[in-house]
């Protein structure tokens, strides 16, 4: 689907045709043939299409002809199931610069070109590209960031479940989680260096814009910011998961030790019970009416005697 759009003084506006300097976003479902048409009627090079459809597609920008083509990772729910034990993935998100109109294209619906579309994020035109670029930029650290918190806030209510009863459940839902900080942690490492390149090369030509400039080292902080957080809800999850494994093995020593332990406090009852049941001879008090109780209440204090034992080594 492609929805073309213009700044106005009302807001952000969806106009039916593009114009100089509006923005075009190009967002599922997906014509083959709507995508070739629209390479053909922008100028721009089909592959910068295509691209970004590709869920695996690196982080990176190049430029051909006067075309500048940026391609960023952000992270979103995965609903659509690509890993089903992932809670959220990273898909790429495609930055097109022409000499006339900003493209952007994702294979997903994203809550970063969504913020542009419900016209939230404040000084926003199409108008300025250099800005523009920066805002998708930094809404995109913001949006990790969100999800961050998100992550940390799962897995400490996880945490306190899965300390009170080991289930299977909670143990995948904190697998999930740990994967998608594995994709976060790679995806916001992809993005550090291709801002520094971005600022390097000074692809948007702001160099000589103080404000911008700022913005970019800004947005560079914060996905730093976000980067170590992720490194520790990383650290911290693979480290519960750990302890949680010696948790479960722990419980299950102790579980098989008492039942050791309560077979061998069964086993003297038994083994009498076993003698006297065998009538082939004849056993001591054989003909006595006490027989059944004295024996059983050897039996009991015997067994008695070993409980006593075990809880004073604290073994039971």
């Amino acid at each position: 689907m492609v929805c073309y759009y213009e700044k106005k003084d009302s807001g952000l506006v969806e106009i039916s045709s593009p114009k100089l300097n509006c923005w075009v976003n190009i967002s599922p479902p997906f014509n083959a043939v709507e995508i070739d048409q629209l390479a053909e009627q922008l100028s721009v090079p089909l592959d910068f299409l295509t691209d970004p459809l590709d869920i695996d597609e690196r982080t990176r920008f190049e430029i051909e002809d006067d075309v500048k083509f940026i391609v960023v990772n952000t992270p979103a729910l995965n609903e659509e199931g690509v890993d089903d034990m992932t809670l959220y993935i990273t898909v790429p998100i495609g930055i097109i610069l022409t000499t006339e109109h900003i493209i952007t294209i994702s294979s997903y619906e994203t809550a970063v070109i969504q913020t542009f579309i419900e016209d939230k994020v404040r000084n926003f035109s199409p108008t300025d590209v250099s800005l523009f670029v920066l805002q998708i930029l930094e809404q995109n650290v913001y949006t990790y960031l969100r999800c961050l918190k998100d992550i940390n806030v799962r897995r400490n209510v996880i945490e306190q479940d899965v300390y009170k009863s080991s289930k299977n459940q909670d143990l995948k839902s904190l697998l999930s989680l740990e994967k998608s900080l594995v994709y976060f942690v790679t995806a916001l490492s992809s993005n550090a260096l291709l801002k520094q390149r971005i600022q390097r090369m000074d692809l948007l030509s702001i160099q000589h814009d103080e404000e911008k400039a700022d913005l970019l080292e800004d947005i560079m902080i914060d996905n730093s910011q976000a980067q170590e957080m992720a490194h520790i809800y990383s650290n911290i999850l693979s480290n519960t998961m750990g302890a949680l494994a010696s948790m479960i093995s722990n419980n299950l020593n102790e579980v098989m030790q008492r039942l050791t332990l309560i077979t061998i406090i069964l086993m003297v009852p038994t083994l009498v019970a076993s003698f006297y049941g065998m009538n082939v001879l004849d056993l001591p008090m054989h003909d006595s009416p006490y027989a059944f109780w004295v024996l059983f209440g050897g039996s009991m204090l015997f067994s008695i005697s070993l409980v006593v034992f075990f809880r004073s080594k604290r073994m039971f």
